[in-house]
């Protein structure tokens, strides 16, 4: 089989990929960088070749083209880098992929994604229907659904960027938090730091500056414990199955490993959730399958208090970037990377074409 990865060679996503290619007894893919997609107006590939993407945000110089922003950190200008993101895929030719087009531009935009698991019947946290122009839309709709806590997220936003975790109080007082930084300008910027903001006119004046990049609203659910620490799933499905497990732990909103969340242990939940556990997973592999034509997917699964409900909060296209990460016993991916497991499923698809 012949591998081709639409990425950036540096990155450390494709480098593991290319490791597990080899240790299976690949060849090394054929790495096309998305600098030169965007650059040369896209790209073919033979019918024979196995096409996977790889996150194009992890290098400055192509954020830089889809972003339409210098500053690396900047979060503004999300709605852009997925029209033009979308483009670039688009602009792929040929090949066979193992990340669908169609999948790709509802997985990139938070409404879509959650209108569709929905209607799949996947459970969701709760999203106020209505527009949201900015921060007077955002208060209205909490206002109106009774929601007192609420996330704000870019609709086309990863990696936390842009995410405010949003409390109110019935005394009137407020308080967000947040990996946004503001400027002396007002510019936005992605910060490794959370930090809170508890004056309205900031909250408001962050939420003005990301509405016209569009936004999702969603209920903020009380998330299980474990270890005095809340904590949250990403679970990869790769062909339909859950395959690997990581615990997302932290004392903030925000759980995400590179703002300080730290790894949890996954026996402890297992046993947490009891009986519940074979639910989790269900919930996981039928929100995967609202994207059937795509091979792999992280899905960022939300347990309630005392591990016995279950919400997918997102559906991620590139959320396998797990190192040292193994799967779970009884699956096809038992003792097998994220990667290894990938190339497994993809050969078994290849061997049936």
């Amino acid at each position: 089989m012949r591998w081709v990865v639409v990425g950036n060679a540096e990155n450390r996503r494709v480098r593991l990929f290319t490791e597990a290619a080899l240790a299976a007894g690949f060849r090394a893919p054929r790495v096309v960088e998305w600098l030169s997609v965007l650059t040369d107006g896209g790209h073919d590939f033979a019918d024979d070749e196995f096409v996977r993407l790889d996150s194009p945000g992890e290098n400055p110089a192509v954020d830089a083209l889809l972003r339409g922003v210098d500053e690396p950190t900047r979060v503004e200008g999300s709605a852009r880098w997925y029209a033009e993101f979308l483009a670039a895929v688009g602009s792929l030719r040929g090949g066979y992929r193992l990340d669908d087009p169609a999948d790709l531009a509802v997985l990139f935009d938070k409404r879509r994604c959650h209108a569709r698991l929905t209607e799949a019947g996947v459970p969701v946290p709760s999203s106020p229907a209505g527009p949201l122009r900015g921060w007077s839309d955002v208060r209205a709709r909490m206002r109106e659904a009774g929601m007192a806590r609420v996330f704000v997220k870019l609709a086309h936003g990863s990696s936390a960027s842009g995410v405010l975790a949003i409390e109110s109080t019935a005394s009137g007082r407020w308080q967000a938090t947040t990996s946004v930084e503001v400027s002396s300008d007002g510019a936005l910027h992605n910060s490794l730091r959370v930090r809170r903001y508890r004056e309205e006119r900031e909250i408001a004046a962050i939420v003005d500056r990301l509405a016209p990049d569009g936004l999702h609203l969603e209920r903020w659910i009380p998330k299980a414990t474990i270890g005095g620490r809340s904590a949250d799933l990403r679970v990869v499905v790769i062909a339909g199955r859950a395959t690997h497990v990581v615990v997302r732990t932290s004392k903030e909103p925000l759980t995400n490993l590179h703002l300080g969340g730290a790894r949890g242990d996954l026996a402890a939940v297992r046993a947490a959730a009891g009986e519940h556990w074979a639910e989790a997973m269900e919930i996981c592999e039928r929100a995967a399958a609202c994207f059937p034509a795509t091979l792999c997917v992280g899905v960022d699964l939300l347990p309630g208090l005392g591990w016995q409900r279950f919400a997918v909060g997102e559906v991620n296209a590139f959320g396998d970037l797990l190192p040292g990460l193994t799967g779970l016993p009884g699956t096809p991916a038992e003792g097998m990377d994220t990667y290894t497991a990938q190339l497994t499923a993809a050969a078994t698809i290849g061997a049936s074409r």
